[in-house]
């Protein structure tokens, strides 16, 4: 399950540029926390501690824990603005969450076991249709990845969106058909008529050259 994070923030008492920009000048990051039946609240986050979640990657699929003045609040990031120049998070957006609300997210897909894949062993390749799946999820069962386990896959053999163990309440957003995650292809194998061709064509210089000596 994606790890449910804790991140620290203070309630932001002025809204607008002039309040952001001052945050920020207090190496502060401004965001906004909205939905639910609560009113939208604007707060400050530490800059190095937003900083250091986002450099681990996954945020925007991290269920989090945002303490605001010490009030716990479980929240998923709808957005990180970014500086267009530095690339550095200036404005989060967090959604608010029950436990039991539903929303879309983008979870990666991971591909286990491939040293030991009986397919990839023989010389097979494996080729990626999709590295990530877009999937309804349940706020309290967010998976941190999608599993696929290559062991025993062979040569041609494809995999669909319905070969993935999916938690409870989870289910892809594409739901008309049963989509290909990956293949794994043939080896490439070397045409032996053009083998034949240069081997023969090799051949003939020596028979001239002995030819040449003998005149």
């Amino acid at each position: 399950m994606a790890e449910n994070t804790t991140l620290n923030a203070t309630a932001r008492a002025g809204t607008g540029k002039g309040a952001a920009r001052a945050a920020r000048r207090e190496n502060l990051v401004p965001g906004i926390v909205y939905g639910g039946s609560e009113e939208p609240t604007a707060i400050n986050m530490k800059f190095n501690e937003l900083f250091k979640m986002l450099k681990a990657g996954g945020f925007l699929s991290t269920l989090l824990t945002l303490k605001i003045d010490g009030k716990d609040q479980r929240v998923i990031c709808r957005g990180v603005q970014r500086d267009v120049v530095k690339d550095l998070p200036i404005h989060v957006d967090f959604l608010r969450l029950s436990a039991k609300s539903r929303i879309n997210l983008m979870i990666p897909v991971q591909f286990l076991n491939e040293e030991e894949s009986a397919g990839l062993k023989k010389g097979g390749t494996l080729v990626v249709v999709r590295n990530e799946v877009e999937l309804k999820v349940t706020a309290g069962n967010i998976p941190d990845h999608l599993e696929v386990d290559l062991l025993e896959v062979e040569i041609g053999d494809t995999i669909h969106m319905s070969d993935i163990t999916l938690p409870e309440g989870t289910r892809p957003m594409i739901t008309d058909r049963d989509f290909v995650i990956a293949n794994i292809g043939a080896p490439k194998t070397v045409d032996l008529d053009d083998e034949d061709e240069d081997g023969a064509e090799g051949e003939a210089a020596p028979e001239a050259e002995e030819g040449a000596a003998e005149e």
